[in-house]
């Protein structure tokens, strides 16, 4: 697993604990780290606070902790926090190839608008006949509410 993403889901987990409740739904094609941190805190909490409480974070501790304890933390939390990475890794994928995939609308839909800035993303959220792809694309990607 990606190391920044890996440390950084983790801390974060660790000190949004008090804030999340809720963990999203099963169907979710893409999740951002708010969803991420919300399914660790769920599934993995109780485990980081028996095993890794007293662990530093940063440098990967928590995720190693919970490696070296692999044979004692939970089946949910191994099963969420793989399903987390995923669906993080599927996001970030969607956010890459949302140009690509998108230049064809961008070129149709949004001409002479100003490249950079995210000003192409803000026309193609404002056009109803996105090609499917396109649409799926920004969905995934996580820029659509």
């Amino acid at each position: 697993m990606n190391n920044l993403v890996s440390a950084t889901l983790i801390a974060c987990a660790l000190i949004a604990c008090a804030l999340i409740v809720g963990v999203l739904p099963a169907s979710a094609k893409t999740i951002g780290y708010a969803d991420a941190m919300g399914i660790l805190v769920k599934s993995c909490g109780k485990d980081i606070e028996q095993y890794c409480k007293d662990v530093r974070l940063g440098d990967n501790r928590i995720q190693n902790c919970l490696a070296a304890n692999a044979d004692k933390v939970s089946a949910m939390c191994k099963a969420d926090y793989a399903r987390a990475y995923v669906l993080l890794q599927e996001r970030f994928a969607a956010q890459e190839s949302a140009g690509k995939i998108c230049a064809g609308d961008a070129k149709r839909l949004c001409p002479g608008v100003t490249r950079g800035k995210g000003y192409v993303l803000q026309c193609l959220l404002n056009k109803r006949n996105l090609s499917r792809a396109c649409s799926q694309v920004i969905t995934d990607a996580g820029y659509r509410e």
